[in-house]
């Protein structure tokens, strides 16, 4: 017979019976499936027995960075087969992990570097804690990672959950299951455990199920079952989930959080269509996951329940004095898998079992059938003027009115998130309504905010805090004396003086939207290469330093992040400025300066082309945007620059012969007449104007969309290819037709776009050698003009911000973002001054641009305020709140 030395060579008999000690009795099947290939059980078993004996065998608190990889989830498993506790904490997460290893002092702390490679941090040989014999795992509960309050499991607890799940879901060895839920989240981690104790495969992912990828390898590995949260349904409707072919799923399971019933009818009757099962399961971090499921077969006509208790386990009602009545009482649970108690401090690593049975603090009750429902959440009560208001609750009503929101109370006031997807509208007045008709609550005491995506942690649960913070602190001047911050003279870093609210402001400001949240992102609000320029440059004076991925990140993520470097002292006028804004201020004036012979340097207007391509997929390709919001922001975009542009033309064509009723529509290079030297004028703004909506056109598309999603670089290398045809006129087709600019240099913009993507360096090599391989030539006896170009492109490539000062970085920013409004307008202003001097032409030509551009944005913001003001107080007397 086998000891657990046989099947784990190196570890001592003495600790725990787990399932991470019988790994090699499953030999030679797969453990392992991953994108670089497949790890048996054996193999498995000898990379653990390694792992285990570098960790010793004299127990020790092993920290452990939580990740889906396979050198982390050795380290996991060969932590508790050696018997050694782990802190499993999520690994991108730098605050929790530097919190919880501040609060509890690990001896061994394990995370990746920044190549990836897993790095032991020996800090002890013995433990500096008194650690308890059953001790094997602590976990964040959910919504507090980092937080110094963590959950004890035991050796016991983890088998006998494992075991359970194992057993109702009837894994196989022939399962396998795909990770689709981050490795130190309870719920993922049960998914791990129930696996390897059966034998059965793990195809190890960090993919999200909104990328193809992820079902590419879901297909090739044969997988049989993914777990998904709420969120994670949101993910699959988007993606087309219903029409995927995955012949080898057997079942889907779901828990943290509950899920719509009608999302458990659709889902159920679906995987009933296209044969798999789905698991509707209960549970909490204290229970090692699991407490409940319902039996496939009666998900679609029991969709609100959450099934029977797990084997090994019970339930009991306990009467609650918020509900009343003897169907309805706190939900009470006792089984193997009760976790040991909380620790909220080293010394309680040495406590042994202080919990037996789990209060769950949910509301629940038992129906005839024997099936158990959730009803209320105990916990969750807040008091909004003396009423007692349950939060869950009003979701769901709002959830029947058709609104998707999160609820959570906040000083005397119930605070509602509803989601907007798309950039629709919110009907702010009808969520409101709705909650104070049901609840008797005065309007006042219900704020409602619409936002683009409701909140949720990293698992895919919902964030009720980050909800709370919708609600802004009260302003300066709103505090009472002794609550105001010190005197702001007192401060000496430029961050410390704009939190996340002030933040938020700035971004409602500057991009004229009012549903800013904390966990908007510049790119997610629509901004777009106009907005761009004045928000990074006020951005980068408010926080002293701004990192190249900005306008990508959440407000609250941006206002957390560490300066690489030093931000410049108060005062100091050295300041970074981005490439990209560098090279349109530059263009512009070389344009309008080479145009009034000032000077004769060419090659702007062809470089911001490429530079357009840069921000077009900057700042319209969000990966985690749907196709239909890629399509609006990118129509809302060319609406910027196509409105001002006929504006400003129909105001001058009546006053001069220069131009054709076709340069009213931005028709010229298409219609001609093309022997009209003036009327080429606005070549350029026809030019971008038709690659736009060219490429926001494909974008559109649903195959190219995935395939932009997959092949981010690829993608655009490819249209750039193919734009070469016409660069080359390979076909004649120039002998035979006028082609217009945007034909004959799309591949430039095709190049930036490119550009952006090119994440590796081999990638920007790549692109690099394209851009100088096909740019010289583009203009015939005009090397140097080739040369401005291409060294232009270089430098966006290659150098992502150039060394400024504050005063510098003014100049360029207004230049940049008045660059198209400039354009526009100089041809009818240096005319006026070229024959007294052209220098001040050129000086008048930048000023007027200028000056027309602040104009421009300050009606649209007006307008659109104007617009706003008029629903809202039409909304309001519809309410009767008028």
């Amino acid at each position: 017979m086998l000891t657990p030395s046989d099947l784990l060579p190196g570890i001592p008999d003495a600790t725990p019976p787990l399932f991470a000690r019988r790994l090699a009795a499953y030999g030679d099947r797969t453990a392992l499936l991953t994108d670089g290939g497949e790890l048996s059980y054996r193999a498995l078993a000898e990379k653990v027995a390694r792992t285990a004996a570098r960790l010793g065998t004299r127990r020790r608190l092993v920290l452990l960075a939580g990740a889906n990889t396979a050198d982390v989830l050795v380290t996991y498993l060969a932590a508790l087969a050696a018997g050694h506790p782990v802190l499993l904490v999520p690994g991108d997460n730098e605050e929790a992990v530097r919190s919880l290893t501040a609060a509890y002092d690990p001896d061994v702390v394990v995370g990746a570097d920044r190549s990836g490679q897993l790095r032991f941090d020996e800090r002890r040989a013995l433990s500096a804690h008194e650690l308890h014999p059953d001790l094997a795992l602590l976990l964040s509960t959910s919504g507090s990672t980092g937080s110094p309050k963590l959950v004890r499991l035991s050796y016991d607890n983890l088998q006998a959950n494992a075991e359970s799940i194992a057993t109702y879901l009837d894994i196989g060895e022939d399962d396998r299951a795909a990770t689709t839920l981050p490795l130190h989240y309870c719920y993922g981690l049960s998914v791990i455990n129930s696996h390897l104790l059966r034998g059965a495969g793990l195809v190890l992912t960090d993919l999200s199920v909104a990328d193809d990828r992820f079902w590419d390898l879901f297909r090739a590995a044969r997988a049989t079952t993914f777990a998904a949260v709420p969120y994670t349904f949101d993910l699959l409707d988007r993606t087309g989930f219903a029409g995927l072919r995955l012949p080898h799923l057997r079942y889907v399971t779901q828990a943290g959080g509950r899920l719509a019933p009608d999302r458990v009818r659709h889902y159920a009757e679906l995987g009933a269509r296209d044969g798999w099962d789905l698991y509707v399961m209960y549970g909490q971090t204290e229970a090692t996951a699991r407490m409940a499921y319902l039996p496939p077969h009666l998900a679609a006509g029991h969709p609100e329940a959450i099934g029977v208790p797990v084997p090994g386990g019970s339930f009991r009602l306990e009467a609650h004095p918020d509900w009343p009545g003897q169907d309805t009482g706190e939900l009470v649970y006792s089984g193997p898998n009760v976790m040991l108690g909380y620790a909220e401090h080293p010394r309680d690593l040495a406590r042994g079992r202080t919990v037996t049975d789990l209060h769950t603090g949910d509301i629940g009750r038992r129906t005839p059938d024997g099936l158990y429902e959730i009803v209320g959440r105990s916990s969750r009560f807040v008091k909004i003027l003396g009423l007692r208001v349950d939060p869950e609750r009003v979701e769901t009503l709002l959830l029947g009115h058709g609104f998707t929101a999160l609820c959570a109370g906040r000083d005397d006031e119930l605070v509602v998130a509803v989601a907007v997807p798309d950039g629709g509208e919110a009907d702010v007045v009808g969520v409101r309504r709705t909650v104070t008709g049901a609840y008797g609550l005065p309007p006042r005491a219900v704020a409602v905010h619409a936002v683009p995506h409701l909140p949720r942690l990293p698992t895919g649960k919902p964030d009720y805090e980050a909800v709370r913070r919708l609600v802004p602190a009260p302003t300066q001047d709103e505090r009472l004396p002794d609550e105001r911050p010190p005197d702001v003279t007192d401060v000496t870093d430029p961050a410390d003086a704009m939190d996340v609210t002030d933040l938020c402001r700035l971004y409602a400001e500057i991009l004229d939207r009012t549903d800013v949240t904390p966990e908007s992102s510049f790119v997610s609000l629509g901004g777009d290469s106009l907005s761009y320029v004045e928000m990074s440059l006020t951005l980068e004076r408010a926080l002293g330093h701004l990192p190249p991925d900005w306008h990508t990140r959440t407000i609250r993520d941006l206002r957390r992040t560490e300066p690489a470097q030093p931000p410049p002292r108060e005062g100091s006028p050295r300041r970074t400025l981005e490439t990209s804004i560098a090279l349109r201020a530059v263009a512009i004036v070389l344009i309008v300066g080479s145009h009034i012979h000032v000077f004769y340097i060419k090659g702007g207007a062809h470089l911001l082309l490429a530079v357009a391509g840069y921000n077009l997929a900057r700042f319209h390709l969000n990966p985690t945007a749907e196709r239909r919001e890629r399509v609006r922001h990118g129509l809302r975009s060319i609406a910027r620059i196509v409105l001002p542009s006929l504006f400003w033309i129909a105001l001058v064509l009546p006053f001069t012969d220069d131009y054709v009723l076709a340069n009213l529509f931005l028709l010229h290079s298409v219609l001609g007449p093309h022997d009209h030297e003036t009327a080429v004028q606005f070549w350029f703004i026809e030019a971008l104007t038709y690659i736009l909506v060219a490429a926001v056109a494909l974008l559109g598309l649903r195959s190219v969309d995935r395939a932009e999603r997959r092949f981010p670089f690829a993608l655009p290398m490819t249209i750039a290819a193919l734009g070469l045809i016409t660069r080359y006129d390979l076909l004649g087709l120039g002998n035979r037709f006028h082609l217009p600019s945007a034909a004959v240099a799309f591949w430039l913009f095709a190049l930036g776009w490119a550009a952006a993507k090119a994440d590796t360096t081999r990638q920007r090599v790549l692109v690099t050698v394209a851009a100088v391989a096909t740019i010289p030539g583009f203009f015939p006896g005009e090397p140097f003009r080739d040369a401005v170009v291409t060294a232009g492109f270089v430098l966006l490539v290659w150098v992502r911000t150039l060394p400024s000062r504050g005063r510098a970085n003014t100049v360029a920013g207004v230049l940049a973002s008045s660059s198209l409004y400039i354009y526009l307008t100089h041809w009818q202003i240096f005319p006026l001054i070229k024959d007294f001097s052209g220098w001040p032409a050129l000086l008048a030509s930048l000023l007027f641009g200028i000056g027309y551009a602040t104009v421009a944005t300050r009606v649209t913001r007006r307008l659109s305020a104007t617009l706003r003001a008029r629903r809202r107080r039409g909304d309001e007397q519809r309410a009767g709140l008028s």
